[in-house]
Formats: C-alpha cells, sequence, structure tokens
C-alpha cells in the first residue's frame, strides 16, 4: 500500500460528507469528472474500495467509515496549521477570502471593496457570496461578513447593526390597487418553505393579501416588485434608493440576526486580515443609516 497525502483525504472526505461526485465537486471547486477520477485513483492507491457507487451516490463502504474518524482529525490538524502559519503573516499582501451575502456585496459595498483594493493593492480579495455559514476553522475563508444571531466561540470580531426590512411595492402597482379600501386584492411576493418569511407577512398591516408569487432570492424578489408582481418585505439598504419602489410599512430588524464582521481567533493579528477588518469597520460606521432604515 502506497502512503497517502492531504490531497487525496481532501477529496475523500468532500465526497463521504456530500455523498455525491457532483455535489462534492461544487464544494471542491472543481470538475465531476476530476473528483470520479481522483476517488477511483485513491482507491487504487490504497487497494481498498472506499465508496459504494449507487444509482443514488456514493455511499461509504466498512472502511470508508474506519477511515472517517482519522481522516477528519488529520483535517483538523491540517487547519490548524494553515491558520497558525497564515496568522503570523505580516505582509500587506496576498490573497483574502472573504465571505458574504450576495446582496451586500451587490447592492452596498461593492464600491467599498473596490476602494480597499486601490488603498491596499498588495491585497487579492477573493470573494465567497453566500448565506451559508462557511468554516472559518478550516480555512474556507478568512473573514466573515455574516447574518447571525450568535456567532461561534471560536470566532471574534465585532457586532455592527440589524438590518431593517420594511414592506414594499412599485408606485404603479399601487395606483392600480386601492390599498386603503381593498388590501385583499392586492398580492404577496412570498417565500417558497421559509416560515420566518410567513411569520412576517401574517403580522403585517397588510395580512389580509394573499401570497401569490414564491420567489427564494431577494435580488429576484426586488426585480419582481420593480415590475409590479406585488408587495414585498425587502431590506431597506436595497429597496430605498429604488425611485420606482414605495415603502409602505414601519421598519421592523430582520429576525435572522445582525451583520457581524467575523474571523477566526488565530488570524486576528494577521496584518491583511486586520487591515481588511478595520477597513470595513469605517465603512459600516457610513453605512448604518442605510442598513437602519432611516435614509
Amino acid at each position: 500500500m502506497q502512503h497517502m497525502d492531504w490531497d487525496d483525504l481532501r477529496f475523500y472526505l468532500a465526497v463521504a460528507r456530500k455523498g455525491s461526485i457532483r455535489a462534492a465537486s461544487d464544494g471542491l471547486a472543481v470538475n465531476p469528472s476530476t473528483v470520479a477520477r481522483r476517488i477511483d485513483a485513491f482507491e487504487k492507491k490504497l487497494g481498498v474500495r472506499l465508496f459504494n457507487r449507487l444509482p443514488t451516490g456514493y455511499v461509504l463502504t466498512p472502511t470508508g467509515e474506519d477511515m472517517l474518524d482519522s481522516a477528519e482529525r488529520i483535517e483538523d490538524e491540517v487547519a490548524t496549521l494553515d491558520r497558525q502559519v497564515f496568522g503570523r503573516d505580516a505582509e500587506l499582501n496576498g490573497s483574502l477570502r472573504v465571505t458574504l451575502p450576495s446582496l451586500l456585496a451587490t447592492h452596498l459595498l461593492m464600491p467599498d471593496f473596490a476602494a480597499f483594493s486601490r488603498d491596499f493593492p498588495g491585497i487579492v480579495l477573493e470573494f465567497a457570496l453566500s448565506s451559508e455559514e462557511f468554516n472559518l476553522s478550516k480555512r474556507e475563508a478568512d473573514v466573515a461578513i455574516r447574518l447571525t444571531k450568535a456567532p461561534p466561540d471560536y470566532l471574534v470580531g465585532r457586532r455592527i447593526t440589524h438590518i431593517a426590512k420594511a414592506v414594499y411595492a412599485s408606485t404603479d402597482y399601487l395606483q392600480q390597487h386601492e390599498l386603503a379600501k381593498y388590501p385583499e386584492k392586492m398580492a404577496w411576493l412570498g417565500w417558497e418553505e421559509n416560515e420566518k418569511h410567513t411569520r412576517l407577512i401574517k403580522e403585517s398591516e397588510f395580512s389580509q393579501a394573499p401570497i401569490h408569487h414564491q420567489i427564494n432570492d431577494f435580488l429576484v424578489q426586488l426585480e419582481a416588485a420593480k415590475a409590479g408582481m406585488g408587495l414585498t418585505y425587502l431590506p431597506c439598504f436595497m429597496a430605498d434608493p429604488v425611485p420606482s419602489l414605495q415603502r409602505i410599512s414601519e421598519v421592523r430588524p430582520d429576525i435572522c440576526g445582525d451583520i457581524w464582521i467575523l474571523t477566526h481567533k488565530d488570524l486576528r493579528f494577521t496584518a491583511r486580515v486586520r487591515a481588511f477588518i478595520d477597513y470595513m469597520n469605517e465603512v459600516f460606521e457610513r453605512h448604518l443609516d442605510a442598513l437602519q432604515g432611516k435614509l
């Protein structure tokens, strides 16, 4: 049996966790064929079968199950070493991986990221635009701008503020409906299988209006509201700057949590992490009124 290397284990763990080649390839940012080829080569190198190939996906064999705990311990050790080395980096050069929800990037922070890049030309920003909570222990990201009620203990950072939301509709849509007299003739843009969003609608001043469409994306909900498809709850920083939309309710804080800017405690003194976090703290101070719906 040949010696295994960390890269082999990385592919093995991705498939073991996701249960399919395609899902693992998304997480690894490589082609599915590459993942399948690496798993086949790894099994051949070890001389054992790690996965049963089933129509429903890849399922660990007993041998594959036996490897899992050890592989995860190795993963933790590699991640710890990676953080320790990166954490001692005193240079304002190199890559910095930042994860944040896409709507904050597209409708609030991109001009600030561009300004940061001009001020720190040696730092290469890598964006992971997602609402998923990337694991900073495993260096899936170096800095997280995250919407959460309580960040995990291993992260350090600062709470920025809540995100205010309100009900919006297009001016044309409101002119076509008599909101005061016939609110039930209007329609809501819903969010499929999202109990929090449904609760917001039921608690609103326009609870008589039915949910008529389902759109599971704030950016698409914004475009639908602009096009006159109905009422919608939107973050105020997204909707207030749009001339064709009107805010028709009081603001309320986002029930999903507050904005935090976070990093792993092992990385907090890294020069480029510190520079980025300090810069973004100042940026968020300038955006507080927009985020709180005060503009």
